[in-house]
């Protein structure tokens, strides 16, 4: 079969409803990449038409929003240029509305009063930042799914900040309990997909920890050895690091990656790496040649999947989450993930923007995104508008005034507040404050984010899931290296598709890993390859995958797919620390914390400024901003 013949078998020539790129091809106005849908919407100014939970493609890091950022970076922003001052001051200007500038803003009304004056400004064409929401309609009924931050992980860990803003949005973490069917899934298992370019063919294995594993493993396409070794690994509880104390081990195992935990300890042979590879990408966004083996053991993996080989050190259990502490299972999931909290923070901070009064009501709401930056409004979130510069109104130690200049409409534009915070990626700070010391940018530009890639494919329903007894697959060497079936969540008049004959959407990771590279250059090759990579060719990838994966079970993807969204996060998690490659230094000698020092009525947020890529960590750097600007003197 031809290249063309085979496109159209997979549904290639399909339009899907509301696909906001062709291709991957955005146009082109006033300087600025716009969705067409979206530049509609701005010429009429129709609120109802302007809606970006419903587009679909490339979303996440969507074109437009890094323009000029890549411009700063690469010294060729055209500074000269005068900025048209808009006249307007504020109490206090946000850069970047995700849930840590939202978080920001939120904090610092409520010190403040209601009537300080506020603006977000966003590069994006919504606000969320990571927690973005994802719509689709199949079958007449809307599915929701969660463009990048997925849960309230742990929140009994959250810190009396972070928990006191939950319980300001009326978020009552407990209704999940009821709301997040624990019984849907349980009959189902996990699978592990084997792609012929990796392991000679493609074969699915279902019921992967249901089977015991010596006769699971005669099903698959390993070699003899690997099929002993995993089988080993995963039943036999050896202590691999004999002799050592608890202490002495976590120091050996915080230098070993998992890769070498496997083979130079656990004495397997090489054959067992593929199989194991991609199991780190989810967390770490880089396969387990570059992943410690202390990291996986205190952090788990929150799907149920065990790693092998650790049972027997003597640490217990370490498969269910971020803490070895952790007691709460993975199930604080709004239907559109941690949009849902961005959602509640933006009706907090404007009630008209978003209807109702409750944690259930905002899932079904619909935003009216004309509401968002009204001059009667106290508080304005300005979309679309990438700052390139955020500096003091004079002598950095008497000012009263940060000068915020932003592209948007590609005219360069400026506001003054009397305080600055930075919400955004942290390492593009120095790029947007040039008077910082340069200890402080050098700390800053070590935070390299990890890139991923969200995929979400609604699909017309999910009885071959059903029908093969398994609710999420591996897929370690394939282009998207996990599929699973969304969270279950019913909440409020938003009803989970329950029965196998109805719509479902797919969720898919893909992590652009560099195998053999450092933690930081793999980040950075990464996200080169994402930029660079069309949204055709992200479509038939999926496609083809897809067919590959659950052809032979009756999945026709030309007739089965209703649409696709490929959240992009070229810059995706925030860059936590890797002992593999990063030096041992003191707390308060660490990247993260010298980077996010005040300097002057500027303050840093984002969970960057954490080192961890959660959403109590976006939110307790924020209360740390707010603090900050609050001690400044007026």
């Amino acid at each position: 079969m031809n290249d063309k013949k085979r496109d159209c078998a997979l549904g290639m020539d399909r339009s899907i409803t509301r696909r906001d790129f062709l291709n991957g091809v955005a146009l082109t106005v006033g300087g600025a990449l716009v969705a067409p849908n979206l530049l509609n919407a701005t010429e009429k100014g129709s609120s109802s038409e302007y809606y970006p939970p419903a587009l679909m493609g490339l979303r996440g890091n969507h074109e437009g929003t890094y323009t000029y950022a890549h411009e700063l970076r690469d010294g060729v922003f055209q500074e000269s240029a005068q900025p048209l001052k808009t006249d307007e001051d504020y109490d206090l200007v946000i850069v970047g509305g995700g849930i840590s500038g939202l978080a920001a803003a939120h904090l610092y009304r409520k010190k403040a009063g209601k009537n300080a004056k506020i603006l977000i400004l966003d590069n994006h064409d919504d606000f969320g930042g990571h927690a973005k929401r994802n719509e689709f309609r199949a079958a007449n009924r809307m599915l929701l799914g969660y463009g990048g931050t997925q849960s309230i992980e742990s929140p009994s860990e959250y810190s009396p900040a972070a928990k006191q803003v939950l319980k300001d949005l009326g978020i009552e973490t407990k209704r999940f309990y009821k709301d997040y069917d624990q019984k849907l899934y349980s009959h189902l298992g996990t699978a592990n997909f084997f792609d012929k370019e990796t392991f000679g063919q493609d074969k699915l294995v279902t019921a992967m920890f249901e089977t015991p594993w010596q006769e699971w493993v005669k099903q698959t396409p390993l070699s003899e050895a690997a099929k002993r070794d995993i089988a080993r690994v995963y039943t036999e509880k050896v202590d691999y690091l004999p002799g050592l104390s608890p202490k002495e081990k976590r120091a050996k195992l915080a230098k070993i990656s998992y890769a070498d935990y496997l083979t130079k300890y656990a004495k397997c042979t090489p054959e067992v790496l593929p199989f194991f590879q991609s199991r780190t990408n989810d967390l770490f966004c880089v396969n387990i040649d570059a992943v410690p083996t202390l990291a996986i053991l205190e952090a788990g993996d929150d799907y149920g999947i065990p790693y092998a080989g650790l049972d027997g050190l003597g640490f217990g259990n370490q498969s269910q989450g971020r803490s070895e502490h952790k007691q709460e299972p993975y199930i604080f999931h709004f239907p559109d993930g941690n949009a849902s909290v961005a959602r509640l923070l933006v009706r907090a901070l404007m009630p008209g923007a978003i209807p109702g009064d409750s944690m259930e009501d905002v899932v079904t709401a619909k935003a009216d995104y004309s509401t968002l930056d009204r001059a009667d409004s106290p508080v304005r979130i300005r979309l679309n508008s990438t700052v390139v510069r955020a500096k003091h109104v004079g002598d950095v130690a008497t000012s009263k005034q940060v000068e915020v200049q932003y592209m948007r409409d590609g005219k360069l534009q400026s506001v003054t507040g009397k305080a600055c915070i930075m919400a955004c990626y942290n390492m593009m700070v120095p790029y947007l404050c040039p008077e910082l010391p340069q200890v402080q940018k050098d700390a800053l530009a070590e935070g390299v984010k990890a890139p991923l890639v969200y995929t979400h494919v609604a699909i017309r329903n999910w009885d071959i899931f059903d029908k093969l007894k398994m609710w999420q697959v591996c897929c370690p060497g394939s282009y998207h290296v996990y599929v699973a079936l969304d969270f279950p969540v019913s909440i409020g008049e938003y009803k989970f598709p329950s029965k196998p004959s109805e719509p479902m959407v797919l969720f898919m990771l893909r992590t652009p890993c560099k195998p053999g590279l450092s933690q930081k250059d793999q980040y950075r090759a990464g996200r080169m390859e994402l930029f660079t990579t069309p949204y055709e060719t992200f479509e038939r990838n999926i496609r083809e995958q897809l067919s590959r994966m659950f052809g032979p079970y009756g999945f026709d993807s030309a007739r089965d797919i209703e649409g696709i969204t490929v959240n992009r996060w070229a810059h995706g998690y925030a860059y936590g620390y890797n002992s593999l490659f990063d030096p041992d230094v003191p707390e308060d000698q660490r990247p993260h914390i010298i980077g996010r020092k005040q300097f002057g009525r500027i303050s840093i947020a984002n969970s960057d400024a954490a080192a961890t890529a959660y959403t109590d960590a976006a939110i307790d750097m924020a209360d740390r901003a707010v603090k900050e600007v609050l001690a400044l003197k007026s």
